[in-house]
């Protein structure tokens, strides 16, 4: 369920076009040996953000440092390209996980496990939770950028209230409220499955729930045998029954995300849940800001599994973006200075609280309390910060390939035209 493109970041459509794209907030081209290069993606409130921490980080550094922007689709084969090059970045945006794994396996990460040491406010200043996400073996290559973004159950409390239900609990209250519901004539749940990422939502909770986050770790180290891992192929099952119970309804593959359809549902009352991102609170108050305003729309954590083995605490999501060192840069220690100075700094954490974003910082409730819908900011906020784990976004963590087939596998495997042992073999092939 990656998420560059659910956070309104549109690309090009061609890399040759995308290039052209790219903008630069200095006059110095990439490998500059004048100034030190911060790379991230356009996006006008976050980049405002990080412009005023670069203007703070030069007015007390002699090595000034600039902003050069690119579009979402280029982003990744123009860094994978100039990592390594004279044309490389000082500090880059990146996703954490595996996508950060893979610079660091080529040794192009500066490893900041000794800054961290040095600087213990600076590293528990941090959600840790959401920093883990950017440790490789043991060590720590990247710092939190942006906010964070769990997966969280949206429900309507209307229409739960109507039928007499609560907010479900565990899997097994869920099943309960399923039968209700439809009892009720109304669609438990809404699903956007004419993409595939809504699907890894519930699959990737559901392993987590059966198997704990082990078993994706596996799946994501590329273990032989990971994908047909007994929990794998129950959470498969388990998607499967849903559908058979009618939990999303009979035309789901048909509702898709991003032109608000599936949020309006929620929305209107014609659903009684939904499963999506913490992002879908912009969706709801862009297109149905009456439901937010009213009180209407609920939410709540993704159901335990009683007996399962995971965490009843655990999360998945996008924990975050980052920002990391390039290990060739020629201003390493001026670049370790800006994200010490300034990704935890009160200003930048204020920047974002303002711009909507729940930060991945520790003691900041007092000050999300005073934020627009601080029900829903505290809420995340304390979801993350109790979380054991937080497991990034299976199509993140992947290598692009995979991800790609596991996502059209999954589409296959709720249409019920794959089984889950299928599912697993062609997976493994892939491995």
């Amino acid at each position: 369920m990656s998420r560059t493109h659910r956070t309104r970041v549109i690309g090009s459509t061609s890399l040759a076009l995308s290039l052209l794209l790219a903008t630069g907030c200095g006059t110095s081209g990439p490998g500059s040996g004048e100034t030190m290069q911060v790379w991230a993606l356009e996006d006008a409130a976050v980049n405002e953000i990080v412009e005023q921490g670069i203007e703070a980080h030069n007015g007390s550094h002699e090595t000034p440092a600039e902003l050069v922007t690119f579009v979402n689709d280029a982003y990744k084969q123009r860094l994978q390209v100039a990592l390594g090059s004279p044309n490389a970045p000082d500090v880059f945006f990146n996703w954490g996980g595996g996508n950060l794994a893979q610079y660091t396996s080529q040794g192009r990460v500066h490893d900041l496990t000794r800054t961290m040491e040095d600087n213990p406010g600076f590293r528990d200043s941090f959600l840790p939770s959401v920093l883990d996400v950017a440790a490789v073996d043991g060590s720590y290559y990247g710092v939190p950028l942006l906010g964070v973004q769990p997966v969280v159950m949206y429900y309507n409390r209307d229409v739960l209230d109507g039928a007499g239900l609560e907010p479900p609990r565990t899997i097994d209250d869920l099943y309960e409220a399923i039968d209700v519901l439809r009892e009720e004539g109304v669609t438990p749940i809404t699903l956007p499955g004419a993409q595939g990422w809504t699907q890894l939502m519930w699959f990737s909770y559901l392993v987590d729930r059966v198997g704990g986050p082990d078993v994706f770790q596996a799946i994501s180290d590329g273990e032989e045998g990971a994908w047909e891992h007994p929990a794998v192929l129950e959470a498969m099952e388990m998607c499967q029954d849903l559908v058979e119970r009618g939990a999303f309804g009979n035309n789901f593959s048909s509702i898709d995300y991003d032109n608000g359809s599936a949020s309006a549902l929620l929305a209107t009352g014609e659903s009684a849940m939904f499963l999506m991102g913490s992002w879908d609170l912009a969706q709801q108050m862009e297109n149905n800001p009456e439901f937010v305003e009213s009180g209407a729309l609920g939410f709540t954590s993704f159901p335990a599994l009683e007996g399962g083995a995971g965490e009843p605490g655990a999360i998945v999501g996008n924990p975050s973006n980052y920002f990391s060192v390039n290990s060739d840069s020629e201003h390493t220690e001026a670049a370790v200075d800006f994200l010490v100075e300034t990704m935890a700094s009160d200003e930048y954490v204020d920047e974002l609280i303002a711009a909507g974003q729940v930060p991945a910082v520790e003691g900041i409730e007092d000050r999300l309390q005073e934020s627009d819908h601080a029900e829903f900011a505290t809420f995340t906020h304390e979801l993350v910060s109790e979380a054991p784990t937080f497991t990034q976004s299976w199509d993140q963590a992947l290598a692009p390939d995979a991800a790609e087939a596991m996502l059209t596998n999954l589409q296959l495997l709720f249409l019920g035209d794959l089984t889950p042992e299928e599912f697993a073999q062609d997976m493994e092939s892939l491995r």
